[in-house]
């Protein structure tokens, strides 16, 4: 008989977009089977000189080359985040090479924030919050409550929210790193 293979799981990211903020935040737990291999690895990065910023949930080799592609298509349409994006997915999808690669990212900038992933999705949410990953629906819950009927700042819900998602995901850590942009 031969034994399941052990897969990687972890990670959640959350971005929240209230007033001039926008936040980008991730827990840092890796996962193989049933064992944390690491808590505090930094899944969440700034790009283009620090006006975009990004997470990623998935293979961490695989978001990191999508990071420094998507850095190449910022650089080749600065100031135009979404045709960035729109870019990349083309490739993403496309290329032999980089079809295969396993994650999903979030990136913003002072004025949007997409969900990308290697099926060509390049999505805009209606109301500024999106949450990925293993924990990103308990996350993305929380923070759709806290969005609307609060004085709390987008850093401030996005950590509760965080805060959330690790209490009831197993892959999820209370470790979190974030990056913000302010508008």
């Amino acid at each position: 008989m031969n034994p399941m293979p052990l897969e990687l799981h972890g990670t959640t990211i959350v971005s929240v977009r209230k007033g001039p903020q926008v936040i980008v935040a991730g827990d840092g737990q890796i996962t193989l089977g049933h064992i944390k291999l690491k808590t505090n690895a930094k899944k969440v990065r700034t790009l283009a000189a620090g006006k975009v910023i990004g997470g990623f949930a998935g293979a961490t080799a695989d978001a990191l080359t999508l990071f420094e592609r998507l850095e190449q298509k910022l650089e080749q349409y600065p100031k135009n985040l979404a045709r960035a994006c729109v870019e990349l997915a083309k490739d993403w999808r496309t290329d032999k090479y980089l079809r295969r690669l396993e994650a999903m990212m979030v990136v913003a900038d002072s004025q949007s924030t997409f969900i990308m992933s290697g099926t060509g999705d390049v999505i805009e949410p209606e109301n500024g919050v999106v949450g990925i990953g293993s924990g990103g629906a308990y996350a993305l819950s929380a923070a759709n409550a806290l969005v609307d009927c609060t004085d709390m700042t987008a850093k401030d819900i996005a950590l509760k929210a965080m805060d959330v998602a690790s209490k009831l995901c197993i892959y999820t850590s209370d470790q979190f790193s974030y990056e913000i942009l302010e508008g």
